[in-house]
This record gives C-alpha cells, structure tokens and sequence, in this order.
C-alpha cells in the first residue's frame, strides 16, 4: 500500500480533516541541480488538534507549510494536493491565496523581529492585518487590534499598541506576532519554531497561551519543531521528517510510548534528561544528506546503525505498525527488533 493509500486509511478512522496534505513534492532548481526539498509528504490536521512536526534543520519541514501557504519561488516546481476544507490550495489563484493566508490560515514565523517591519508601529501593523480581510472601520480594526494585543497577555497593551518591534523584548514580540496570526480568528495556525530564540521560561509561557487560545478559539495547529520535548507538550499527532521525507506518524503517546524508526529512537536518545550527569548529550552520527544527490534507498541509511543490504538498495515506503493504520513508519527492520529498540529509548528516556 502506497503512503498516500496509508495517510487515506489513517484519516478514515480519526475523521474529516480539515487540512489534507496529499504526496506533496517541492523540488527547486539550483546552479548544482536540482533540489528536493519535499518529496512525497502526507499528512492531516483535525479540527481544534495540534500536528507536530520534527526532524533536523534542512529536513523539509518550513518548505512544506511554505508550499501549503503557496509562499514559494514561481520557478519551483510543485505537485501533490493541499486540501483546506477540500479546496486544493496549490491551484489556487493568487487572489484565492492571499484571502486565505491571515484570515483562514495564519502563520507565526521563525523571527519575530524580521517578520515585524521595523518602521511601522505594533499598532499599524495589527490594524493592517484585520482590514485586509474584514470590512471594518479603521477605529474597528484598532479596537480588534487591542483585543487581540490583551489575549496574548501584553502588559499596558493600549499604550504599547503605538510602540515599535525594537521597544519589545523577544518574548513580547513572539507574542504580538501571535496576537497577528490570531487576529481574524483562523481555522489553521502554523506555527514555524514558535520558541527557538526564546528563554525556556518564555518558551514555557508561549507555548500555554497558544494552548489556551486553542481551547479557546478551537483551532487547529501545525506545530514545526526541532524539539520533540515540545511536540510531547502539545501535541496530538506527530509526523517525523528526514530529507524531505514522513518516516514515522503517529498519535504522540503511541509515538513516544512506541518508536519504530531509527531516527525517531536517535531524536528520543539526544533529548536532556533531567537527574543524569553527563558531559555532553548522545547526537545522531553523521550529517544528513544532500537532497541534490540523496542516497540509494532509505534515507537514514548512512547514519543508521541498524542498515542492512536491502536498506540501501530498495526505498521504504510508510507501513501500519503493528497493524495499526493510526501509526505509520517506514523502516524495514523486522518487528521483534523494532520493539526491543523502542523499549530501549523508552528505559534510556525516563531512567
């Protein structure tokens, strides 16, 4: 069965999507050759749920919510589905995109301050944000913009609404950018490394407001992140991406309770661990490889400790593990392996 025919069955049995991301491939042409960012990626959102996603810098995860948000180059060439309540995002028209992007589906980028412009007040750009989608007055769209500012949790937001991007700390800032995806109450949020630059105190703070503004307003979130220590905070599912590629997904307790690929149990085995003394934290050996040139086979195979022969010569495709269709993982070791392994990482994770 295909991966896209194993998404299809895992849908089926948690209901309608609300986003629905069929065989998405982003490939780009550079002066080397050509680059496959995103190849051959699937995935759903449900209604008011959080969909992690994890995996190293460069493994494709900003490129395919980029491609969803049709936030890519005109030279790039782009196939697959992105179904938004069953409307295909990328053969939308330009217009269609622009009414979509802000009111329907928002997006927090990575850096506040280069998302912010620098010479314009927080204000300004807030009001902005709501006309662009609602027929509303200026002083309506202000009000909007002060009510969003007091969601978020900034202090003197009235005052503060005619400050600019450099007069808050990183913190607020992250806060304003969320405010300004929140803004027109969205039915998707994405939300790309949230909490890379901030304190873990921030983070902390950050990541409770987007989690009660999602009890809240009910919106669905996809979550990009390095970390899976936050995925397993907030997070209902979890898809896991290695060179452009979906190698495990599945529901976070079934993920975390049961790893099947090798790069989830490497991702697991990096995470610091409270109570342990150790010089410096277990890495994945290796770099990941050149999507201009990607190895025979699996992916992982250069890195994997686990690799056999038909590792390298055949590629993996997504498979029910354990014959469950709502945890999928593309790895060709035998069972009783995957299950002493994700034992392992599980003992190792909470020792």
């Amino acid at each position: 069965m295909t991966n896209l025919a194993m998404v299809d069955a895992a849908r089926a049995s948690s209901g309608e999507a609300l986003l629905d991301v069929r065989d998405l491939r982003t490939y780009f042409h550079t002066d080397d050759g050509v680059v496959g960012a995103v190849d051959g990626v699937s995935f759903t959102v449900q209604p008011g749920k959080t969909l992690g996603i994890v995996g190293e810098s460069g493994c494709g995860k900003s490129v395919t919510n980029l491609t969803i948000m049709g936030l890519y180059p005109k030279t790039a060439l782009v196939s697959g589905q992105a179904l938004f309540r069953g409307e295909d995002l990328l053969k939308a028209t330009p217009k269609r995109l622009r009414e979509v992007r802000g009111a329907e589906i928002a997006m927090i980028f990575q850096d506040p301050m280069t998302s912010l412009n620098p010479v314009h007040r927080i204000g300004d750009q807030l009001v902005e944000a709501v006309v662009l989608h609602k027929d509303v007055t200026h002083s309506q769209a202000r009000g909007r913009a002060l009510e969003a500012m007091n969601e978020v949790g900034i202090p003197q937001a009235a005052r503060r609404l005619d400050d600019y991007p450099h007069q808050f700390s990183g913190g607020m800032r992250q806060r304003v950018m969320i405010a300004m995806a929140l803004i027109n109450n969205p039915s998707v949020l994405i939300a790309d490394e949230p909490t890379t630059a901030l304190d873990v105190t921030t983070q902390a703070q950050i990541l409770a407001l987007m989690a009660n503004l999602q009890q809240e307003y009910g919106t669905a979130i996809v979550m990009i992140t390095h970390d899976l220590g936050v995925v397993a905070e907030i997070a209902d599912d979890i898809v896991v991406m290695y060179a452009g590629r979906v190698v495990e997904y599945g529901g976070v307790d079934e993920l975390f309770e049961r790893p099947q690929h090798p790069y989830t149990w490497g991702l697991l085995g990096s995470l610091p661990r409270l109570g342990t003394e150790v010089e410096r934290l277990e890495q994945i050996p290796g770099q990941p490889p050149s999507l201009l040139l990607p190895p025979w086979g699996c992916r992982f195979n250069t890195r994997c400790p686990y690799a056999f022969g038909r590792c390298r010569q055949q590629d993996p495709r997504l498979m029910p593990s354990g014959g469950s269709n709502e945890h999928l993982q593309a790895c060709f070791l035998d069972e009783d392996t995957k299950a002493a392994e994700a034992a392992k990482t599980l003992a190792a994770a909470v020792a």
